[in-house]
């Protein structure tokens, strides 16, 4: 039987706020570099180091769900409605996360070629597995990285709504503070 604890352990907590950094950090770059010109010095470094660092954060995300089903999370604070739209959110962050990373991998790899992560690894490409993929895959990537960043910028409102209003342990929880 697990036991309740009081806060999110110091892995869960640098996962979240590495995720959150590099989320952030990419929804950035990502509208940057689609309108970079075929002269700019950027052109093909930003989707190398977009996609590189999207490889590590699609590995980070799996550790991240493994790690939360093997350890023991605090419970979620609030009213029934909140802990449900909280639950809710999570799942759907997750949701959009993986949306990104298939979407983002089909895109790179409709021409065949393997993605290369930091010149570490390459990821085999699997080539186009349907017409107009790299067309429909980076309007869904498009619109589940806007969906994303909404969410998580509403996610980030509802801690900060519980620590100011509710004044309870919501953020503290995640930092690693005791009441």
């Amino acid at each position: 039987m697990k036991q309740a604890v009081n806060n999110y352990n110091v892995v869960a907590r640098g996962l979240h706020w590495l995720s959150a950094i590099v989320i952030v950090a990419m929804f950035a770059v990502g509208l940057w570099m689609v309108d970079l010109s075929y002269y700019s010095e950027w052109y093909r470094t930003a989707p190398h180091w977009h996609k590189s660092i999207g490889i590590l954060l699609a590995s980070i995300t799996l550790f991240r769900l493994l790690w939360k089903i093997v350890t023991v999370s605090p419970r979620i604070e609030g009213k029934a409605w909140e802990i449900v739209g909280a639950k809710l959110v999570h799942r759907l962050m997750y949701l959009l996360l993986f949306t990104l990373f298939a979407s983002g991998y089909l895109i790179s790899t409709e021409d065949g070629r393997s993605i290369d992560v930091f010149n570490w690894f390459s990821v085999p490409g699997m080539g186009a597995l349907f017409e107009g993929q790299a067309d429909i895959s980076g309007e869904v990537h498009f619109y589940a990285a806007w969906a994303l960043i909404i969410l998580a910028g509403v996610h980030a409102l509802a801690a900060v709504k519980h620590h100011i209003i509710d004044k309870d342990n919501t953020l503290r929880k995640m930092i690693g503070a005791s009441k």
